[in-house]
């Protein structure tokens, strides 16, 4: 499964099911796919996304799709969650910044 989060200020971003998901619940939500977060929620959201990412247990969601984590992957090339998260974060930011909500299916 894939998830793409979009809002109007900023460029679609499209995640493996699994890791979009746990930034889903990081950010307060149920996980839920499709979802949306009102402008009013998003710097709470954004705050709790960057504090869930400080945590040392940064599992991915079971979601009983193979994840990439769990993949044959030698650790030099995997991508951690932190890195992921990225793009998210500037979409959230931007959201923010002109007033948009965002959703997510």
């Amino acid at each position: 499964m894939l998830v793409t989060f979009k809002t109007p200020s900023y460029s679609n971003i499209t995640m493996f099911g699994s890791v979009a998901i746990t930034f889903i619940k990081m950010m307060g939500h149920s996980g839920t796919v499709p979802g949306s977060i009102g402008i009013a929620d998003l710097p709470e959201a954004l705050k709790r996304l960057e504090e869930g990412l400080q945590e040392p247990d940064e599992s991915v969601a079971d979601t009983g799709e193979q994840s990439p984590e769990s993949l044959e992957i030698e650790p030099e090339d995997r991508v951690d969650l932190a890195t992921r998260v990225l793009p998210l974060k500037a979409l959230l930011q931007a959201a923010i910044e002109e007033g948009d909500d965002i959703m997510w299916k």
